[in-house]
């Protein structure tokens, strides 16, 4: 495989790595409120585990509200069920066919904790990264030794996946600090 083909399929790697990343970042809460907050919430409707998204429409009316209206009116039970087994410590409030989330505001020794979890958040992301550049570099060094590339090629594939995890890292960096001064400011 030429090197050109290899940084680019494993761009596609490091690429859904940071998607993943900000995935996650969205289930992080903020001082606000956030569909992304309660979107891939699980529901067991109908014996099935469904992400909520795929259940209701997810509304922030307000700064400090979300609204879940379930297209199927009969799994209100099943959504504040779940929403009160998740991990987010929040009381559904159900309104007839709705349900209703009071975001309260978050104390100063909380935003630190989640500013915590999204840098770990952010080193396991970068992790992931530093390892795709690890196994390139050892596929490159190996095509080397079976002299499928040359010494040149394989200075040049260093370099390339080199460029491509500092281009990442520092994307990730950036997201770290950006939501991170979005939860101390809320």
């Amino acid at each position: 495989m030429a090197v050109k083909e290899i940084i680019s399929d494993n761009e596609n790697r490091i690429t859904k790595a940071v998607e993943f990343f900000q995935a996650e970042l969205r289930t992080v809460r903020t001082g606000r409120a956030s569909g992304g907050l309660v979107e891939n919430i699980k529901v067991d409707y109908y014996g099935n585990p469904t992400h909520l998204k795929q259940l209701a429409t997810i509304a922030t009316p307000d700064a400090d509200m979300i609204v879940i209206k379930p297209f199927d009116p009969a799994s209100v039970k099943d959504i504040e069920k779940a929403i009160k087994n998740s991990e987010l410590s929040l009381a559904p409030v159900v309104d007839g066919k709705v349900v209703r989330l009071n975001i309260p505001p978050l104390s100063e020794e909380r935003r630190k904790q989640l500013v915590q979890q999204v840098k770990q958040m952010g080193e396991q992301a970068k992790v992931g990264i530093r390892n795709i550049r690890r196994d390139v570099n050892k596929y490159l060094e190996d095509e080397k030794k079976n002299k499928i590339i040359t010494e040149d090629e394989l200075e040049k594939g260093k370099k390339q996946i080199d460029n491509l995890t500092k281009q990442y890292v520092d994307k990730i960096d950036s997201t770290i600090k950006a939501k991170s001064d979005e939860i101390m400011l809320d």
